[in-house]
């Protein structure tokens, strides 16, 4: 499978409850071009991928709203866009939505680690999709075992195209869905609810940098923005 491939089945997948990012469109918060341009961001992360040779996926659990599903760039928010886009060799990366960039917390701590690795690795999530609430499309739940294994081919078809040496498997829950994969799977504390330190230790350690002072990111996160969106659903 080729990165052009591998999004288009990737797009083509339907399921209720989940936004698609780079097949479905936000009404409220997308471009009009949203899921073409977040396609063109995820081909363009899996060529510079594979350009690399990159040796690691770094793999957490679900797209969240304030990210990935925004961007189509896993575990990559607004205001990052240029920090993957640098260090994925200056590809070009492009906003899909309007308004103010949203930023995600998450997201935040896991672009200021790669910025002191400095090395590309290729991002994911085990369900590579945004799941829902029914009644509420800015909220983040899990996928159900039954979205996983039916997104599990997705995965499998990943982990074949990039051929990494090992998968860093962020948080516990990713690290249990990763089970069955033959590639090394190594687990890091996911740094949400406390775990920044953890996280941050964990992924230096495994990289042979020094720790640093744990410093919350100042992000212009906003409170208000799943109420917004929930107004005007």
């Amino acid at each position: 499978m080729t990165p052009k491939t591998f999004v288009s089945a990737l797009a083509a997948a339907k399921l209720p409850s989940v936004f698609n990012p780079w097949r479905d469109r936000c009404s409220i918060h997308d471009r009009s071009d949203a899921a073409a341009r977040r396609r063109s961001n995820l081909r363009g992360m899996l060529e510079a991928s594979l350009d690399a040779q990159v040796e690691t996926i770094w793999i957490a659990r679900d797209l969240g709203y304030r990210g990935g599903r925004r961007t189509g760039v896993p575990l990559t928010d607004e205001v990052h866009l240029t920090h993957a886009s640098a260090l994925m060799g200056g590809i070009e990366l492009e906003r899909a939505t309007q308004g103010p960039e949203v930023a995600e917390r998450t997201a935040a701590i896991v672009w200021q680690v790669l910025g002191r690795i400095g090395q590309p690795v290729m991002l994911w999530n085990v369900f590579p999709f945004h799941p829902h609430d029914a009644d509420d499309p800015m909220s983040n739940r899990c996928h159900s075992r039954a979205e996983r294994e039916e997104s599990w081919p997705l995965l499998q078809a990943l982990v074949s195209m990039v051929q990494p040496k090992r998968i860093v498997a962020i948080g516990r829950d990713a690290h249990l869905a990763l089970a069955g994969l033959e590639t090394e799977v190594i687990a890091i504390r996911h740094p949400s609810y406390g775990g920044q330190r953890e996280f941050k230790d964990g992924m230096y350690g495994l990289y042979g940098i020094d720790t640093d002072p744990v410093v919350s990111p100042e992000l212009p996160l906003r409170p208000s923005y799943a109420a917004t969106a929930r107004a005007f659903a």
